[in-house]
């Protein structure tokens, strides 16, 4: 059972894509790296085809729990406000939304490909005034890719975590990304390169992927043996 896909695999789902702009959708999330909610709220503003990149908006809803009494910080075990003193029932709390940005660069089949395609009118304008690449929702989105994974043939992957299978989604094309970018160099360095990439806050978060590619443990399995091989 397969955990990840492999290109020619995605290049099938490219190809059983039934319009330009799900052909492009699978290969924006295959070739960034980028989670389904960047994709979908990519607008023409974002894409800098004479440079080549794209610029990638990632917006994090932080909730900051509050004193009931006198408005301090807490921690989410905070019983106690370390402020005030007083006992915490129900703490308040505050929504936020954070944007942080990043800019990536795009290879030049699919700078060709968004070029194409705003060329011949597909992205969507929306009530905020923005021409949105895709104009589609979430759900919509996830649906597209396990439909073009499905008439390519792919199988159902499994979480190398819990064991589960999954169908192809969004979510398994960015892992895609990340386990081609590991293969391709499991450096200290390019796993700094791919942090930045994806937009991973903590670097834990993208050695993951290490596990994942295999590559370490499989040079650590065999190093284990290569002594008592030679020996024999």
């Amino acid at each position: 059972m397969k955990t990840y896909l492999e290109i020619p695999e995605i290049e099938k789902m490219e190809a059983a894509s039934q319009c330009m702009r799900d052909r492009l959708l699978n290969r924006m999330l295959a070739r960034t790296g980028c989670r389904i909610t960047e994709v979908i709220s990519l607008t023409t503003d974002d894409v800098d085809l004479e440079h080549g990149l794209v610029k990638i908006i990632h917006l994090k809803r932080r909730v900051k729990l509050l004193c009931p009494s006198c408005g301090a910080r807490l921690a989410k075990r905070d019983r106690y406000c370390n402020f005030c003193g007083r006992a915490v029932e129900v703490a308040g709390s505050e929504d936020k939304e954070q944007a942080k940005f990043r800019t990536l660069p795009v290879d030049v089949v699919t700078l060709g490909m968004i070029k194409q395609y705003i060329e011949k009118g597909g992205p969507v304008l929306k009530k905020d005034g923005k021409r949105y690449l895709f104009g589609i929702n979430r759900h919509r989105a996830w649906q597209i890719v396990k439909e073009c994974a499905q008439r390519a043939g792919l199988p159902e992957l499994i979480n190398p975590e819990t064991g589960k299978k999954h169908y192809v989604s969004p979510h398994r094309l960015r892992d895609s990304f990340a386990v081609h970018a590991v293969k391709a160099n499991d450096s200290g360095d390019g796993l700094r390169l791919l942090q930045v990439h994806l937009g991973h806050a903590s670097f834990d978060t993208t050695a993951r992927y290490r596990k994942v590619a295999g590559e370490e443990h499989r040079r650590w399995y065999d190093k284990l043996w290569k002594k008592r091989a030679c020996d024999g």
